[in-house]
């Protein structure tokens, strides 16, 4: 691991305005790394951040009793809450989806759930979104759905009175339709590379300032549609290995951004005036 690249990175994001760190997401290809490794990156994150923004470890999800480890594991190197994906490929029922979730709250940190259909082949429906929050065993809910309908139903259903959830889109895409829906923010693969702007963003269009968080979403198109041009991270690798921020190394089986989709990433960071 590239502490020094780490550290730095840390710094980047919080000076740019970040409201927290989610070390060991998927876009920190934490599929591919060990107990020990995920530890010591949510050590290092938490080192650094030094209090100044909440610290959300993310961790593996479809073997519970592991994800409640990593829970633990997380909680003693510093992170002040877990994002919890839905488990992968086993498929489990609603009711299996609930116990997950409840039993890694039980590990003592606040626990955001992450509902990504597209890469785990199922999906937290909002009944269950809704009884988990009012059980307590969720604070927030990460939804890489892309439908706006679903956050206005989670609203409906479970935040008539508009507070208690943390609705937070997890694609890039939707912020600025997110949070007119009544979302809240992000959990940003761009602001790795254009923290700045994605804070702008999430911004304007929390304050009601809709024409500038929609104007904003338009000229970061181009960057969204290379950085998802081939799997996520592969792109954002590749993107922060020309900006000079990291390394571009993937573990397989995530292999090296096709060379043909270099030159229209390289063209969007240049349209930014990040390159």
């Amino acid at each position: 691991m590239d502490e020094a690249a780490l550290r730095a990175l840390v710094d980047r994001q919080i000076a740019a305005g970040m409201d927290g760190l989610v070390p060991c997401g998927t876009t920190g290809e934490s599929t591919t790394l060990s107990a020990a490794e995920r530890e010591r990156v949510v050590t290092v994150v938490a080192e650094q951040a030094a209090g100044r923004v909440p610290v959300l470890a993310g961790g593996p999800g479809n073997d519970t009793a592991a994800a409640v480890l990593a829970a633990r594991r997380s909680r003693a190197a510093g992170a002040d809450g877990v994002l919890a994906v839905t488990p992968y490929y086993n498929k489990p029922t609603q009711e299996g989806h609930y116990r997950h979730l409840s039993q890694i709250a039980e590990a003592g940190l606040p626990i955001v759930a992450y509902n990504v259909p597209s890469r785990t082949g199922t999906d937290l429906a909002t009944e269950t979104v809704c009884r988990l929050w009012e059980a307590g065993a969720i604070v927030g809910l990460k939804d890489a759905t892309g439908s706006m309908a679903r956050i206005l139903e989670i609203r409906e259903r479970c935040l008539e009175n508009e507070s208690g959830l943390d609705l937070l889109s997890g694609d890039d895409f939707t912020v600025a339709p997110f949070v007119a829906s009544g979302g809240h923010g992000v959990i940003s693969v761009s602001a790795n590379a254009v923290p700045r702007r994605m804070r702008a963003l999430v911004h304007d269009a929390l304050a009601g300032r809709m024409a500038e968080a929609v104007a904003e979403q338009i000229r970061l198109a181009p960057l969204h549609r290379a950085l998802f041009s081939e799997p996520n991270p592969i792109p954002i690798k590749a993107a922060m290995a020309l900006l000079g921020r990291a390394g571009p190394e993937l573990r397989l089986p995530l292999t090296p951004l096709s060379e043909q989709l270099l030159p229209a990433l390289r063209a969007a960071l240049v349209a930014l005036g990040e390159l």
